[in-house]
């Protein structure tokens, strides 16, 4: 529609053009008088003025066109177009960024086989030093996953199908992970899945592992001496069970750590030690694969203070469809 009123607006508009200049030349030959401007250039512009309206008009038209589609399709294609472009900007930064951190962690741990290899004392400020490279590493990395699956929680492309997964190797390699950051800070992580040989579930295999990730690096923050994750199995679900014997979590503070951005910082009205959307991105996963994630925990003086986080999942969860 827009090309056919542009191609009419601009013919009647040459041909308005065309009667003005001439005018000067034939006027006096079509018409028996003239006036005080011969009416060929009335016309002319006339038709002139006619043609640059239409081609404005096809201009309004298609602008009003496309803005009801956009309204009609801009849930979809707006929030889709933003999350493919926020999605490929994070893609460049994590890779800029993640490069240098894998090097300086790879050279770190060059330096400890040096001085290991050399049998000489360290200073201690060295190797707090290093020992505080070796223990924000994976905090960096699991900062920059966090960010990352919360642009996927927030585009329409988000949900994934279930995938055959085999939870008890993903948890062994976060425990390996995180071993020896937790030797660093002095502390021991173990985990044991029941039955040994636990087999194959029906789920996507990046949320579980995001999901314990979060759970066990939290763990290993707060734990005083010991972590202990593991892996159980009932007719409908499997359950991981991250446990440490921290000082645990106040009945007032425990009702919130699920909620976006919240910290115990935030209610101090202090500067937050991390940013908080860790356990909210968990739990909204597991809430999305149909599973739960909750928090059972015994805060205060005595030896019993610990901190409990259950992880349920489905063994086979339903397929969901994109809305």
């Amino acid at each position: 529609m827009q090309t056919r009123l542009k191609t009419a607006g601009s013919i009647v508009f040459i041909l308005g053009i065309l009667s003005l200049i001439l005018a000067p030349l034939i006027g006096h030959l079509a018409f028996d008088s003239l006036w005080t401007v011969e009416p060929l250039t009335y016309i002319g512009a006339v038709l002139a003025a006619i043609g640059l309206g239409v081609v404005s008009v096809s201009y309004t038209v298609y602008g009003a066109i496309n803005k009801g589609q956009g309204n009609e399709n801009g849930n979809n294609n707006g929030v889709h177009s933003w999350s493919e472009v926020t999605q490929r900007y994070f893609d460049l930064f994590d890779h800029d960024l993640g490069r240098p951190i894998r090097r300086i962690s790879g050279k770190e741990r060059e330096l400890r086989a040096v001085l290991k290899f050399a049998g000489a004392d360290t200073d201690p400020s060295v190797q707090a030093l290093l020992d505080e490279i070796e223990m924000q590493t994976p905090n960096f990395r699991l900062m920059m996953s966090n960010i990352q699956v919360l642009v996927q929680l927030e585009g329409p492309d988000r949900l994934a199908q279930p995938q055959p997964v085999e939870p008890s190797e993903l948890i062994r390699k976060i425990v390996d992970r995180y071993t020896l950051v937790a030797d660093q800070s002095d502390k021991e992580i173990s985990w044991w899945a029941e039955p040994p040989e636990f087999g194959l579930v029906y789920s996507d295999g990046s949320a579980i592992e995001h999901i314990v990730t979060n759970l066990v690096d939290n763990a290993v923050r707060f734990a005083d001496r010991h972590i202990e994750v593991t892996l159980s199995r009932n007719d409908t679900h499997f359950v991981v069970r991250v446990w440490d014997d921290g000082p645990g979590i106040p009945g007032q503070y425990a009702e919130h750590i699920f909620d976006h951005g919240w910290t115990p910082e935030v209610a101090r009205r202090e500067e937050k030690s991390s940013s908080g959307i860790g356990l909210f991105i968990a739990q909204t996963l597991a809430a999305h694969w149909e599973g739960g994630l909750r928090v059972e925990s015994v805060a205060g003086a005595d030896e019993n203070h610990h901190t409990s986080f259950i992880l349920e999942m489905p063994m086979n969860p339903k397929v969901v469809t994109p809305k």
